[in-house]
């Protein structure tokens, strides 16, 4: 797809949005809009997998009468492939073309055009579709955060159709070209809209999405020397964009696996990964609480990466003291920052070979207490940290703090020291946000592979030198970014002192002139 193209779709879904804008918050039409989005992706490719079936018998899927014999045979048959294929089924008269060409239907004799419970019924249909089958996780509830009731689409039934079957009526139109198999127009498109809901919903928007910039950075530094992943995980997926990230770096990726604790992003995680071409056999994403109620304990993985909640609070309930996940440090997480909980238990579930990336607020570097007690941990008795850079303050939606990024490792190639990249002047200034931009990214990780030294950018510190620092990790202690000003020549000041005594001393005799020409006292 051109930017030219690119352009045009981002313009097109901007300008859906924009219906149900002056009705609700940003967040709330998202899950409209995207949900709508999903459901057009899945009966297209419905409809293109029926088609594939039917090929032989030259009949097309919206062709099939449902009512007849004949009819409900064909339904049967290609609803058993279909489960098992693609996860869910549609019928002809569910698709999303289908139901928005009935909701824009002029023509009032032939047919009415209230949609509401006939796309209330299809969006239950998809989950019942899945139930008892493996899918049956992966779509359940999907839809719940589409209330076609809300009296928020209009005041009444009529308002509502009506702007349901609008929003149903674009999107109709625009041509997501699915059957292209190279072609990701769609998932591009709920990935930028995905970002302009995040860019607008403020604090909220932490819990759903990470900068794209960010994520591909932590993508590249999990991925580097390697063209396939056995698995990934990351325990605060949020939509699923960083998991999805991770894909695109690499040529396969066999398992996903993630965990989110808000039941409205649990949900667009899920859609995303389905919409990316992620087969539901593929993935597993689970609703919950990471730290208290972990869903994948048993699993270990290639590759870990996150941005969790920065400083969230936790209960450190001292019974996790003999949580396996906890136990070998001696000590917890404070309640009100569970930034090493989170690395603690992303650490347990990191492979002996894999990499793990996390975004973490500047604090983590030097807080003391139990802090520095589990900092000191990972570093003196497991020596798992294997580099620390420190990102661009005001680079996330809803928050202007700084942020770093810990790569770990539990077989490091470079035992012997850590390698510590300050990028925080490293940036480009667009709006009220900061970006990293590519070549931002690629110094990042460039610096990273190659573990270059680089006066005021990049240091690798010996492990003794850490020590000596009593394993404070504050970037500045490491990586010297000190400006020196520029010598000022005194003799230079003194003589455009002169000039000045010069200049004012003439302006006072002009003044006092002025003054004597119109008869009034000088000001001086």
């Amino acid at each position: 797809m051109s930017e030219e193209q690119k352009r045009i779709l981002e313009q097109q879904l901007w300008n859906i949005a924009n219906a149900l804008r002056g009705k609700m918050g940003a967040d709330e039409f998202r899950d409209y809009i995207l949900g709508f989005i999903f459901y057009k992706y899945l009966s297209e490719r419905m409809f293109l997998y029926a088609n594939k079936i039917l090929k032989q018998d030259e009949i097309s899927y919206n062709e099939i009468d449902e009512n007849t014999e004949e009819g409900t045979e064909y339904l049967e048959a290609i609803k058993e492939e279909s489960i098992d294929k693609l996860g869910y089924f549609l019928k002809p008269s569910e698709l999303f073309s289908e139901i928005s060409k009935k909701g824009n239907s002029e023509n009032e004799e032939e047919q009415s055009n209230f949609i509401l419970e006939d796309l209330a019924r299809i969006l239950k249909n998809i989950e019942i579709s899945t139930m008892g089958e493996e899918s049956e996780d992966d779509f359940n509830d999907l839809f719940s955060d589409l209330d076609l009731t809300s009296q928020k689409l209009g005041r009444t039934e009529e308002d509502k159709n009506t702007l349901i079957a609008k929003v149903l009526s674009h999107l109709d139109e625009i041509n997501f070209n699915i059957e292209n198999p190279k072609s990701d127009i769609l998932g591009d498109a709920y990935e930028y809209l995905i970002g302009q809901f995040a860019s607008g919903a403020g604090k909220k928007a932490g819990e759903f999405y990470t900068p794209q910039q960010v994520s591909t950075v932590l993508a590249k530094l999990v991925t580097t020397g390697k063209t396939k992943l056995k698995s990934v995980y990351d325990p605060t997926c949020g939509s699923g964009s960083l998991l999805l990230r991770v894909k695109r770096e690499v040529e396969e990726v066999a398992s996903f696996y993630g965990q989110e604790l808000n039941n409205t992003t649990y949900n667009l995680a899920r859609m995303n990964m389905i919409l990316h071409g992620v087969h539901y056999k593929k993935f597993d994403i689970q609703q919950e609480d990471t730290i208290e109620n972990p869903q994948h304990l048993e699993e270990r993985f290639e590759v870990v990466v996150a941005n969790p909640p920065f400083s969230a609070h936790w209960s450190a309930n001292p019974l996790f003291m003999s949580d396996d996940r906890f136990s070998q440090y001696g000590k917890l997480a404070p309640k009100t920052k569970a930034d090493f909980a989170f690395v603690q238990h992303m650490v347990y579930q990191l492979a002996d070979n894999g990499t793990m990336a996390v975004v973490l607020p500047h604090g983590v570097l030097f807080r003391g207490s139990s802090e520095g007690h589990i900092r000191k941990y990972l570093i003196e008795d497991r020596n798992y940290l294997d580099t620390v850079i420190g990102l661009p303050a005001n680079i996330f939606y809803g928050t202007s703090i700084s942020t770093c990024i810990l790569v770990f490792k539990k077989c490091r190639e470079n035992n012997a020291d850590i390698l510590f990249i300050d990028s925080s002047k490293h940036f480009e200034k667009r709006g009220n946000q900061n970006y990293l931009t590519s070549e931002n990214i690629n110094k990042i990780v460039s610096t990273f592979e190659k573990r270059t030294v680089e006066e005021k950018y990049s240091h690798l510190a010996t492990l003794d030198e850490i020590k000596e620092n009593d394993y404070n990790l504050n970037i500045p202690r490491y990586v010297d970014t000190f400006e020196e000003e520029e010598p000022i020549d005194l003799e230079a000041v003194a003589t455009e002192l002169k000039d000045l005594d010069k200049e004012i001393e003439q302006t006072d005799k002009s003044i006092a002139e002025f003054c004597k020409q119109l008869n009034i006292s000088t000001p001086f």
